[in-house]
């Protein structure tokens, strides 16, 4: 019963992650941010098909992230 502990503890530290990324994405939305319409966001459409590459958003998310989960592991110790 000792291992419960840890997975409890992971448990409730990724649900208050998943909420602090919705409550970004709420927010973000509420103030019309142009999240995925940053500058070097590629789009491109052809006339059958479009391809979509958010490369500026995917390093804002991978940065944010970062900073994220370092708070997390400093608290998890």
């Amino acid at each position: 019963m000792s291992g419960s502990g840890g997975i409890a503890k992971a448990l409730m530290i990724s649900g208050a992650m998943l909420f602090a990324a919705g409550l970004v994405v709420y927010v973000a939305a509420k103030f019309s941010l142009p999240f995925g319409r940053l500058p070097g966001d590629i789009s491109y459409s052809g006339k059958n098909f479009r391809v979509f590459a958010p490369i500026t958003s995917m390093i804002v998310v991978s940065v944010l992230l970062t900073i994220l989960l370092n708070l997390a592991s400093r608290f998890w110790k």
